[in-house]
């Protein structure tokens, strides 16, 4: 992880989920917290890139305990407020990149809207191989512009700069399910589905295996 990015996102932590909605619009989250609620039996779960805690919530049911993680103690503060009521999360500091975790020790790791902003993935997601059990589930999901129509992308873009200015160069506007799973599969995953969520905003959800 780069200094950067955490200063980047951490400005905007106390507004972040009333900016996010504005651009991407509630039908995109809502999508995607459905889906998350779907998944069944996570066991022990480590979240990175947890920011406000909006997608925790969609997976705390199924798990038995869920650590939520972010670099950003901006981001983290509000997490801590918004998920005091589920007795099953905890919130703390970490680099998903660099972890102190024993290997092994994770059932499911959740990467939510983190692949497509940080400069190079590769290692959050080898971090990710490492700390899995075998047998254990990523989960990751990412907005993108693929599969949107050229105005969509265009005032999609002038929303996001509206609220949270202009992006770091390094974040991946347009991932594709290929590129995704070609990412996943580089760090030592079995890429079991990709799926594109489709809404006025698209999404990547991908579930891989170690």
């Amino acid at each position: 992880m780069v200094e950067h990015d955490e200063t980047y996102w951490s400005q905007y932590a106390r507004e972040y989920d009333r900016r996010g909605e504005y651009v991407v619009g509630t039908a995109i989250l809502e999508a995607i917290a459905r889906t998350l609620s779907r998944e069944k039996d996570l066991g022990e779960v480590v979240e990175f890139g947890c920011g406000t805690g909006y997608f925790t919530r969609a997976i705390a049911a199924s798990a038995t305990h869920v650590l939520a993680t972010d670099l950003s103690d901006e981001m983290l503060h509000v997490a801590r407020v918004q998920l005091r009521e589920f007795d099953n999360v905890t919130v703390e500091r970490a680099d998903a990149g660099d972890t102190a975790f024993p290997s092994g020790r994770f059932d499911t790791v959740l990467m939510a809207n983190l692949i497509h902003v940080i400069e190079n993935p590769l290692p959050c997601l080898r971090e990710s191989h490492r700390i899995l059990k075998d047998g254990g589930l990523l989960l990751a999901v990412d907005f993108t512009g693929h599969g949107m129509h050229r105005s969509g992308r265009a005032k999609l873009g002038v929303r996001y700069v509206s609220r949270f200015g202009i992006p770091p160069r390094h974040v991946k506007h347009r991932l594709s399910p290929d590129e995704l799973a070609s990412l996943a599969e580089g760090a030592g995953f079995r890429v079991e589905a990709v799926q594109l969520i489709e809404e006025s905003t698209n999404a990547l959800y991908l579930r891989g295996r170690k």
